[in-house]
């Protein structure tokens, strides 16, 4: 499953309508967080994987606690928020709320509901990165170019899709048109996770820059 499958697919719909009637934000701003947080979150995590230590905790964690269950029992997602809290406390690091502050700006997400949301799709990213890992049958020193490739096939699969189905999502919530990437919202966000924040992306604004910015320093 690609990382665009996820974001489209039947799972990311019913986390997105669980956060919805929990938390009273529409379905379509949910679900075009989770197209940000997904590939911010296996962004930071890639460049975790390149220390060793970081590498086999993270190996561990997936092998012990994310093996893709809940990409068929979405119910999961609700039930370990307080587990997603810990999850971005991890990756996000002292960076979670400058991450937090900028994603609530650009969802029109409120600041006070950004973290429990991001809470409960952690678990949804996670269990997706842990299903791949066991299909690839990847150790720890592998995990480093198996999240490259996520984040490499998503936005080769984005750029393919001239009308992407998320595009419209990111395109009305996130206010993309604000960005020069030939009208493809979704091409911004995975250009700048990918680029590290640098180059075009900064200078066309909109999400790409937002996002670039935060990706700056890593």
């Amino acid at each position: 499953m690609s990382l665009i499958d996820l974001l489209t697919g039947n799972t990311s719909n019913q986390v997105a309508e669980q956060a919805e009637n929990k938390f009273g934000i529409s379905k379509n701003q949910i679900i075009a967080l989770l197209a940000v947080a997904a590939p911010l979150v296996i962004s930071y995590l890639r460049n975790k994987s390149q220390d060793a230590k970081e590498a086999e905790a993270l190996n561990n964690a997936l092998d012990k606690d994310h093996d893709g269950s809940i990409l068929d029992d979405a119910s999961q997602a609700e039930a370990r928020q307080a587990e997603g809290g810990s999850i971005l406390d991890h990756v996000f690091g002292s960076q979670k709320s400058t991450v937090e502050n900028q994603l609530s700006q650009n969802t029109g997400i409120s600041i006070d509901k950004i973290g429990p949301v991001l809470a409960m799709l952690a678990p949804v990213i996670m269990g997706y990165i842990g299903k791949e890992k066991q299909q690839n049958n990847v150790g720890a020193g592998g995990l480093g170019d198996l999240l490259g490739g996520i984040l490499g096939n998503a936005s080769n699969q984005a750029q393919a899709q001239q009308s992407n189905p998320l595009n419209d999502i990111l395109g009305s919530v996130l206010d993309g048109g604000q960005s020069q990437s030939g009208g493809n919202p979704l091409n911004d966000i995975l250009g700048s996770v990918l680029g590290g924040g640098g180059g075009q992306q900064q200078q066309g604004g909109g999400l790409g820059s937002i996002l670039g910015n935060i990706l700056g320093g890593k």
